[in-house]
């Protein structure tokens, strides 16, 4: 009976943290399709209009950090929803904009509501579900932040056919108000991590100073890395293989989507396996590795599209497979009640790497070498095995020292 009402409290859990998430992305994705119009509309150039997007996804890599210190302070229940209504009222409030100004200052706010997620929900998460399902829980969540990337472009453009740009945002934006109000309403199934200071217990890598331990300092570049990798693939996939391999582009965007769609597959079978396993790094080695493998192979060999397909899918398999023991190690190196600190912290690694990378693999591309993106790509899966196991091994040699 008890471990019944635990499942039933998990998976309610679940599903508030992942509709928050959903949204999260959601919001992020849902501005690109509308740039067009603004473009036209507010008679900018397209690099102006392009500041919304840069503004929001600064603001969220700034703050996160910050964010996660007042999560473990003062509870992550109130942040949660604080940054989903913030964020919900910062896009419907687009659709009433005069002036691009006005977007860009909204975009910035709803960047500070977006900085929000990360160090919230892990911090719930890590308080709220049984550890013997945490890592399905991390994996769910992940999940459904990527359904909401997916799933925003087209609903958002959808709309705009239908019912116009001002309209659209208002909407989305509006739908996300009900999501922030059960969160407030059903706040009192969600707990966080007790700090172990909370006891009385003194910790050597304590607030500020644990950030700036070697352990952490290397799993934020780890998430840093990884994140350039993905870029490389997400933004400058379909170029290479129609540059390299001859691929038509609309077969080379079919193979972008296997690749996507396998790798959300792939989070899915990471939780489950990172609850079964706590050989979270030799997971993370083998399977990166083996990643970097089949890119490199379509990078480098001359292979038929059907063959490039299924490449591709089994590199997103393995790439999604990595993500959720890659969140338990650094769970594991946190110590209790420093969780929101921890994932805003390496989570602004994962922000810096999405905005630094596309441009030097543009410069691989205007050089006429498509194929170093993806050889590039290889080499980066590889770097970050590396920046793990320092992460990984440090922390267990620092251990014994944290808990004196």
């Amino acid at each position: 009976m008890f471990a019944s009402s635990s499942l039933r409290r998990d998976t309610k859990v679940n599903a508030l943290i992942g509709a928050a998430h959903f949204l999260s992305h959601f919001y992020a994705l849902c501005l690109p399709p509308v740039f067009l119009v603004w473009q036209k509309g507010f008679g900018i150039p397209y690099a102006e209009v392009g500041l919304s997007v840069a503004v929001m996804a600064t603001a969220t890599a700034v703050a996160q950090t910050p964010v996660g210190f007042l999560v473990d302070r003062f509870g992550a229940r109130v942040f949660l929803f604080g940054g989903a209504l913030l964020m919900a009222l910062s896009i419907a409030a687009m659709g009433l904009a005069a002036a691009f100004w006005q977007i860009v200052l909204l975009a910035l706010l709803a960047g500070l509501g977006n900085a929000v997620f990360h160090p919230a929900d892990y911090a719930i998460l890590s308080g709220s579900v049984a550890r013997e399902r945490l890592a399905r829980s991390f994996a769910l969540h992940t999940f459904n932040g990527y359904v909401g990337f997916a799933a925003a472009p087209p609903v958002t453009a959808a709309l705009l056919l239908v019912i116009g740009w001002r309209e659209s945002l208002l909407l989305l934006g509006l739908l996300g108000v009900p999501v922030a109000l059960v969160i407030l309403w059903q706040g009192r199934i969600l707990s966080e991590e007790t700090s172990i200071r909370a006891y009385g217990q003194t910790s050597r890598t304590a607030g500020r100073s644990f950030l700036l331990t070697r352990p952490m300092l290397l799993f934020c570049g780890f998430y840093l890395v990884g994140s350039m990798a993905s870029a490389g693939i997400q933004s400058w996939l379909i170029t290479v293989l129609h540059q390299s391999q001859g691929m038509a582009l609309a077969t080379a965007t079919s193979a972008l989507t296997g690749f996507l769609v396998a790798s959300l597959a792939g989070t899915l079978a990471g939780g489950w396996l990172a609850d079964r396993s706590k050989r979270h790094l030799a997971h993370i080695a083998v399977l990166s590795v083996a990643a970097a493998a089949l890119v490199v192979l379509v990078g480098i060999a001359p292979l038929s599209d059907l063959a490039i397909f299924a490449v591709l899918s089994a590199a997103g398999l393995l790439s999604g497979i990595i993500r959720t023991p890659r969140d338990m190690m650094v769970k594991d190196a946190a110590p209790a009640g420093d969780t929101g600190k921890a994932f805003g912290f390496v989570s602004a690694g994962l922000s810096l790497g999405s905005a630094i990378a596309p441009v030097p693999y543009g410069f691989l591309i205007d050089a006429g070498r498509p194929r170093l993106i993806l050889v590039a790509v290889a080499a980066l899966l590889v770097v970050s095995v590396f920046f793990a196991a320092g992460g990984r091994l440090r922390r267990r040699r620092d251990a014994p020292l944290a808990a004196e």
